[in-house]
């Protein structure tokens, strides 16, 4: 269709660009005019595009259409308007005109909170539904019929930004294309809408959004977080306008310990804690406002109330001086009106906006990679002075809270300078290893060594054990609200997502992994993981449960699910940062404390993670990381009294160990992801191409050092030799080298023990008789470099059939061409159960094959598909228990029944 989109702002900009994509025509953006010299982002993304843009003032002049204004809209010929954001009055034969009329998007479930605030209006009224409507436009008063709605939940402690970021923006330009798509297909409704529920209220502004004190005090927390942050809820304190932000609902049962603050009108007075500014209602229960701001335009941390302003100047060095001077250009940028910065220069009061304060925290973030502002903090330090002052304390570790101090080892390297820290963490400090005691971690693709790591010995698992139960048991982290903990999660996650290069750095330089690899699954996959975990804290619950003893009697009996305390972790070297991340993330969100043993040769990511972990506030003890020798430290973690929990992944010999002293030392709980063979079945009948892509994946996939490679493939007789032939040639293809160049495929293994392990590994299959196609020995270069290789006529019965070589060797086994059945009790012939595959274009049999398949993961036309959503661990001596999903939770919780006869 032939589309004019009239509006603004980035919603605007995304629908234009869906609708571009969805093969409509834009005939024409019309918009508002520059501001401050800036184009709307709709109008910059139109006029890059070469569409036609027009910037109208205004379209109606005392309630009717200016004429040439018209005209021009008239011209373009547009068969249908949409309106995704448009803060102009449209008059009505412009709403009328096209053949298909006009729609516009509306952020509210319609007849309900009718006007320009709906947003604010869900919130300020507690409904536990918002969503938005998409309708057919009428003269401005949002009474149009209906064509599509979408609803989402309201949480208590949802703000305009969080809502709007989580669904309404998202959602509602998917749902704003849908409904051009339903246009064009001629099934758009027109469903009137109804009276009842309808409301129109009033556009929000700061002269009639005072606080009314005598209100419960979800009234008021409902009232602060709908007008944050436009306009901003506020009250008389002291004497002057004090605007609040960032309301939370307060658990009834916590203690505010802190300063009285007198609040005319409330209640009783609020306050100061070091959580922030703690405020009452009506009915004695309690919220919470994190930030305020006077009339002046400072905005404060409200924990910081009564030592506002008493902080002394800081005197800058000259490196200082020097980043201070790129900042006032930066802020002169843009600031382009202002004539000069000067130190007294506000920010806001010289003409800036949300957008622009976005701007200028990845501006700083360009300039000094090691300040990580929130946008916040722009908003506590509104002029240049104030600014700068703010950002250098950040800088040296000495804005209001405890230094971390970190003896780093700095490595220059992939076009960047990497921050290593090498010593133990425990008790939230990085610390030396008993007696000083160290190891050097090697770089596999040289040989060479990284830094010296400090190795852990038996007095430093004691002091990190005893950290982590008096964090559990005492301290903040046992004590707090799951929601609380699952935000805590989120923002590691955004810490780990803006060190995702430098972890990706360090990750292959101590594993080998590739480094495009590392970017996107050893690192990638980890923030997920902490993404997806953090959305579950709040969600951990048990159930009620109608038991015998009922009736007569009066009983309830209800399931909680608590955390089990103490856990220890001990994770292997093939994907240092991603292991841990699997089963720290599970364990962190059931609300234990931890205890991690990194594999010895691949230390360095996991003690990076433990410095963000501090960065981002995670109280003191709660994670705990100790690089050493298993023997030793993995020995002790199984063995201690106050450990409850172990997870492991590793070798199934070292597993069953693990299992044993566990069971001795107090019963605790167990869960082991142990060794494989994986079988991928390859029959005749299958997506040739894909069957050698992914084939080629399942085994060669980071370097073969996968837990879940294909261990063996059975390609069935008549697709045998072309098979062969075919995964040949792609290995020929295989980039080996530095795995730092962007266009390696395969680098180094990843320590010397394990690429012995392999050259011992090709030369028994060679003796045993099995057939060397390519590869098979140790690359000629430094460093731990072993050639893909392709074993095949590999008997059943021969080493290479029956054990795992966790390393790059592709082993292949031929069935008889139909021999489902036999073929199955092949595969099935081991010992192992981790993963499994199967291609074939035959649905019927794919099914067949992977219910018979005696594995944890089956995939199906496809391989290495994880996904931290799906549950993860093996069958038989593969272990058990889960890693991923909701059934990973389950390993870090203990189920209590509770009987109560009233």
């Amino acid at each position: 269709m032939r589309i004019a989109v009239i509006g603004q702002s980035l919603f605007g900009q995304e629908v234009y660009k869906e609708l571009r994509k969805e093969g409509h025509t834009i005939v024409g953006v019309f918009t508002i005019p520059d501001k401050d010299g800036k184009a709307d982002p709709l109008a910059a993304q139109a006029e890059k595009d070469g569409v036609p843009v027009f910037k109208f003032p205004r379209w109606r002049l005392k309630g009717q259409g200016i004429p040439e204004v018209v005209d021009k809209y008239k011209a373009v010929g547009a068969e249908l308007n949409v309106l995704p954001f448009c803060s102009q009055f449209i008059p009505m034969e412009v709403i009328d005109h096209p053949k298909h009329g006009s729609i516009i998007y509306h952020p509210s479930l319609l007849p309900r909170h009718r006007g320009a605030s709906a947003i604010n209006w869900t919130l300020i009224h507690g409904d536990k539904k918002g969503g938005f409507t998409v309708f057919w436009a009428d003269d401005g008063l949002d009474t149009g019929p209906i064509l599509l709605q979408r609803e989402c939940d309201v949480e208590p402690d949802d703000t305009v930004n969080t809502i709007y970021k989580r669904f309404l923006f998202p959602e509602g330009v998917k749902g704003t294309v849908e409904a051009v798509r339903m246009i064009a297909a001629g099934t758009a409704p027109k469903i009137k809408q109804p009276e009842e529920g309808a409301t129109y209220e009033c556009i929000q502004k700061k002269d009639n959004v005072k606080i009314d004190w005598n209100q419960p005090a979800e009234a008021i927390h409902n009232w602060i977080r709908g007008n944050d942050k436009v306009p901003g809820a506020w009250a008389e304190v002291d004497g002057q306008k004090v605007t609040f932000y960032g309301s939370t609902l307060v658990d009834n049962g916590t203690a505010a310990n802190g300063k009285p603050l007198e609040i005319p009108g409330a209640s009783k007075p609020g306050m100061v804690t070091k959580a922030g500014l703690v405020l009452f209602g009506n009915d004695g229960k309690s919220l919470l406002v994190k930030n305020l701001q006077f009339e002046d335009g400072k905005m404060i941390n409200a924990a910081q109330y009564f030592s506002a302003g008493s902080s002394a100047a800081v005197e800058l060095s000259e490196e200082e001086k020097a980043f201070a001077e790129q900042m006032r250009a930066v802020w002169k940028s843009i600031l382009s009106n202002v004539d000069q910065i000067d130190d007294s220069t506000d920010f806001f009061k010289s003409g800036a906006a949300s957008m622009d304060v976005v701007r200028l925290v990845e501006e700083v973030k360009l300039r000094a990679s090691d300040l990580q502002l929130q946008n916040e903090d722009v908003y506590m330090a509104t002029t240049f002075q104030e600014f700068i002052q703010m950002c250098v304390r950040k800088l040296r570790g000495e804005d209001g809270e405890e230094e971390l101090v970190v003896d780093y080892v700095e490595k220059n390297v992939n076009n960047m300078t990497v921050k290593i820290p090498h010593q133990l963490f425990i008790n939230g400090e990085f610390v030396d290893a008993e007696g000083g005691k160290t190891y050097k971690s090697i770089n596999p693709t040289d040989g060479q060594a990284i830094c010296d790591v400090s190795l852990a010995q038996i007095p430093d698992v004691e002091r990190a054990v005893a950290a982590a139960k008096e964090a559990f048991e005492e301290g903040e982290w046992g004590k707090m609200n799951p929601r609380d903990r699952g935000k805590l999660m989120y923002k590691l996650a955004d810490l780990m997502e803006q060190h995702q290069e430098e972890l990706a750095t360090i990750e292959t330089i101590d594993s080998g992994a590739v480094y495009t690899l590392a970017l996107k699954t050893h690192v990638g996959m980890s923030i997920q993981t902490f993404r997806y975990f953090a959305g579950w804290c709040d969600k951990i619950q048990g159930c009620t449960i109608p038991i015998n003893q009922a009736r007569p009697n009066r009983n309830l009996t209800f399931t909680k699910k608590e955390p089990i305390g103490v856990c220890a972790i001990v994770i292997p070297w093939n994907y240092p940062l991603m292991m841990l991340a699997w089963k720290t993330a599970a364990c962190l969100a059931a609300g234990n404390t931890v205890v991690l043993k990194p594999a010895q040769v691949t230390p360095l990511t996991a003690l990076k993670f433990a410095e963000l972990t501090a960065r981002v506030g995670f109280p003191k003890g709660v994670v705990n990381i100790l690089p050493g020798s298993g023997a030793l430290v993995g020995q002790r973690l199984s063995d201690h009294p106050e450990v409850r929990k172990l997870g492991f992944t590793g070798s199934t010999e070292i597993g069953k160990h693990i299992m044993k002293s566990c069971a001795v030392s107090n019963v605790k709980k167990v869960s082991l992801e142990l060794g494989g063979k994986s079988p991928l079945i390859i029959f005749s009948d299958c997506d040739l191409d894909k069957a050698v892509r992914m084939g080629m994946s399942s085994v060669f996939f980071n370097k073969g050092e996968n837990c879940i490679a294909a261990g063996r493939l059975f390609v069935e007789q008549s697709l045998h030799d072309t098979y062969v032939q075919r995964v040949v040639e792609e290995v020929k293809k295989m980039k080996i080298g530095d795995p730092l160049d962007r266009s390696t495929d395969h680098g180094p293994q990843n320590h010397k023990a394990h690429l012995d392990k392999l050259v011992e590994y090709a030369q028994t299959g060679v003796k045993e008789g099995a057939r060397l196609v390519c590869g098979g020995k140790q690359c000629d270069r430094p460093g731990f470099f072993f050639e893909p290789t392709i074993f095949t006529d590999v008997e059943d019965h021969m080493f290479l059939a029956i054990e795992e070589s966790f390393g790059p060797i592709m082993i292949i086994s031929k069935f008889k061409e139909g021999d489902v059945d036999g073929v199955l009790k092949r595969a099935n012939a081991t010992e192992y159960g981790l993963a499994s595959g199967v291609f074939t274009r035959d649905i019927s049999k794919a099914l067949y094959v992977s219910e018979k398949l005696q594995a944890g993961t089956v995939f199906v036309n496809t391989y290495n598909k994880t996904d931290v959503a799906a549950p993860f661990g093996g069958f038989k001596q593969s272990g058990f228990g889960k890693d991923l999903g909701q059934d990973a939770l389950n390993e870090y919780l203990k189920t209590k029944a509770v009987t109560i006869e009233y």
